[in-house]
C-alpha cells in the first residue's frame, strides 16, 4: 500500500525593497528561512517594481530547490500583501482583481506589490491556493476617527498592520485572552511609527505616520505645526512628491541628528551627547502622548500596551515608556517583527476554519467572507 505524505508545508514569501524573505513552515514550525538580498545595481535595470517579478522568482526557486520536501506535501502559499484599496483586516485569497490592481500599481509603487503575484506563481506550481494576510492598506478606522477637522479631507489608516495584529494575538494568548474580545494598544516603533488602538479585533484608530501624523520617528516628521509647515512649502516651492518624501523619509531624528539608527544614537548619548539625548527624549515623549491618546479612544479600558518594532530592542526607548505608562495598563515589550510567522498563522486560521477567507474586489465596495478551502 502506497503511503501519501500529509499536506502540511506552507511556503511564505515576503518581498522587501532590496530583499526577498522566504520561509518554509511544516507542521506548525519554521523549518527553513532565507533572506535573498538584491543589490541596487540588480534592481536598477527594472523600470517598475512589478517588472522585478521574474528576477525575484528565480532566486525563490533556487531556495525551494534546496529544501527537503515534496510537491505533494505543500498545503498553501502565503505572500505579503501589497498596496491595494482600503480593506478590512484578514486573510485574502489571491485573485485576478488583486493581481490586476497590484500590477497597475494603482495606489503606489512598493516592493510589497510583488507578494501576491510571487505567491500565486509558486502556488500554481504546486497546485494549491495563494493568500495574503493583513496587507498594509487595512483600514478599520471607526467613523469618528475619520474626521479630520476640515471638510473635504478625511483621515485614513496606514500602519504596520501585519506585525501589530500578530503581536497583539501573541501577547494576548499568553494572558489567556483573545484578540477578538480584547482592547489593546500596539506601538510599532521602527524607522516609522504606527500606534493604534485595537478593539475586538479591529484597529479602530491610530496615526498615519507616513502622511504626517503622530510622533516623529527616526525618519518621519509626524504631526507638524500646519501654518509653519505650509509657509515652508510655499517659500521653498516644494512639489507634492517632495513634500511626501520630506514627511516620510527626511524628517524626525534624521533631520535633527543626521542619523536614523537608534543604536548609534544611544551610543552617542552614552558618550555624553546631550543633543542626541534631547531629541531621542522628544521622540519618546511624543510616543507616550500618542499611546495615552489611544487609551482615551478606548475609554481607559486597556488590557495591555505592546511595544514592538526594531527600536523596541533599545531599553533606552522602552524603559521610560514602561515606567510612565504603567498607570494605563501593563506594558509588554516584544521587539522586532514576526511577519513570516504572521503570514503563516493567517493562512492556517483560514485553512483550520477559525475565520473565513476574504475575497478582494477591485472596487472594494464589498468584502465577502467564504470558506477556507
Amino acid at each position: 500500500m502506497t503511503m501519501h505524505p500529509k499536506r502540511d508545508v506552507v511556503i511564505v514569501i515576503n518581498p522587501g525593497s532590496t530583499s526577498s524573505k522566504i520561509a518554509l513552515f511544516k507542521a506548525g514550525k519554521m523549518v527553513a528561512e532565507r533572506t535573498l538580498n538584491h543589490s541596487l545595481a540588480e534592481l536598477s535595470q527594472f523600470d517598475a517594481v512589478i517588472a522585478q517579478k521574474d528576477f525575484r522568482m528565480q532566486a525563490i526557486q533556487e531556495f525551494l530547490a534546496d529544501q527537503d520536501f515534496s510537491a505533494s506535501e505543500v498545503l498553501a502559499v502565503a505572500g505579503r500583501g501589497g498596496l491595494l484599496k482600503p480593506i478590512p483586516g484578514g486573510t485574502y485569497a489571491v485573485n485576478e482583481a488583486m493581481l490586476d490592481d497590484l500590477t497597475a500599481a494603482k495606489r503606489n509603487e512598493h516592493a510589497s506589490n510583488l507578494g501576491a503575484g510571487l505567491a500565486q506563481q509558486v502556488a500554481d506550481q504546486y497546485g494549491v491556493k495563494a493568500y495574503v494576510v493583513d496587507p498594509p492598506v487595512v483600514d478599520e478606522l471607526q467613523p469618528l476617527a475619520r474626521i479630520s477637522g476640515l471638510k473635504g479631507i478625511e483621515r485614513h489608516s496606514a500602519a504596520h498592520v501585519l506585525n501589530q495584529k500578530a503581536m497583539a494575538r501573541q501577547v494576548l494568548a499568553t494572558m489567556g485572552k483573545t484578540y477578538a474580545t480584547s482592547r489593546v494598544i500596539v506601538a510599532h516603533i521602527g524607522r516609522g511609527l504606527s500606534i493604534h488602538a485595537h478593539e475586538n479585533g479591529r484597529m479602530i484608530d491610530g496615526n498615519n505616520g507616513i502622511d504626517g501624523e503622530g510622533p516623529y520617528s527616526p525618519e518621519r516628521a509626524g504631526s507638524l505645526p500646519l501654518v509653519d509647515f505650509v509657509a515652508k512649502v510655499l517659500a521653498e516651492r516644494l512639489t507634492l512628491d517632495q513634500v511626501k518624501k520630506l514627511l516620510a523619509s527626511q524628517s524626525g531624528l534624521r533631520s535633527y541628528l543626521n542619523d536614523i539608527s537608534i543604536k548609534n544614537i544611544v551610543a552617542r548619548i552614552a558618550e555624553g551627547d546631550e543633543t542626541a539625548k534631547f531629541y531621542l527624549d522628544g521622540m519618546i515623549y511624543q510616543i507616550k502622548k500618542q499611546i495615552a491618546e489611544m487609551a482615551g479612544v478606548l475609554n481607559g479600558q486597556v488590557d495591555v500596551i505592546i511595544l514592538t518594532g526594531g527600536a523596541a530592542y533599545a531599553t533606552a526607548v522602552t524603559a521610560p515608556l514602561q515606567h510612565d505608562l504603567a498607570w494605563i495598563a501593563p506594558v509588554v515589550v516584544r521587539p522586532g517583527e514576526m511577519e513570516m510567522q504572521a503570514l503563516y498563522e493567517g493562512v492556517m486560521r483560514v485553512l483550520n476554519h477559525e475565520e473565513p477567507v476574504r475575497v478582494y474586489q477591485s472596487d472594494a465596495s464589498t468584502i465577502k467572507g467564504g470558506t477556507g478551502r
